[in-house]
């Protein structure tokens, strides 16, 4: 039995998400270092933005676990079935 391939992403695809991510993560930057504010509100904005930034991966990744996680409960389940399926002969005649 042949196992389906997993969708890859494509370099393409991953070169634009890490461009668009170091682009709006330098506007943003930029943006609060230029605000007509002080040192301390400057600083509490640039914690804001790294703690969005810090919990928008652990969202990613919890996101990529389960589904990693149901993929391989689906796999498990299906091997069950195939071994059922390929125990039974459907055919059989029984003669008693």
């Amino acid at each position: 039995m042949s196992t389906p391939l997993r969708p890859r992403t494509t370099t393409a695809f991953y070169a634009q998400a890490s461009i668009s991510f170091g682009v709006s993560m330098a506007a943003v930057a930029i943006g609060i270092a230029y605000l007509p504010l002080g040192a301390w509100p400057r600083a509490f904005l640039a914690l804001g933005l790294l703690f969005t930034v810090t919990s928008a991966f652990t969202l990613a990744k919890c996101v990529r676990d389960r589904q990693e996680e149901t993929e391989v409960v689906s796999r498990v389940d299906q091997a069950r079935l195939d071994k059922l399926l390929a125990e039974q002969d459907l055919l059989r005649v029984d003669v008693h």
